[in-house]
């Protein structure tokens, strides 16, 4: 399972986050996606834990709390829909099912 941050302070790094879930279990990965165009980060982060009984833990103590002057929103990362990349608005291969 992977836990979504989001509401993180702009200033979070990974290390932050290590250290704040590291409170719950071990961290096993942490990602901080970055806007492509601005290289800035984009106020939300992905977490992984050794345990699911750990990230449990981890999202019941950290949702809603204060962290860096922001109230973090922490919950079980949802699948991306749709996904395939596809810039032109969710049309393309989808039309014949209109015609």
């Amino acid at each position: 399972m992977t836990i979504y941050v989001g509401n993180l302070s702009y200033r979070a790094t990974e290390a932050d986050l290590r250290a704040v879930f590291a409170d719950y279990g071990e961290v096993t990965r942490v990602v901080l996606p970055t806007d492509r165009e601005t290289g800035r980060m984009r106020g939300f982060a992905f977490v992984d834990m050794s345990e699911d009984a750990q990230e449990d833990t981890a999202i019941t103590e950290l949702d809603g709390a204060e962290w860096m002057g922001r109230q973090l929103r922490v919950n079980k990362a949802k699948p991306r829909e749709g996904g395939g990349g596809n810039r032109r608005g969710g049309w393309a291969g989808k039309q014949e099912a209109y015609e």
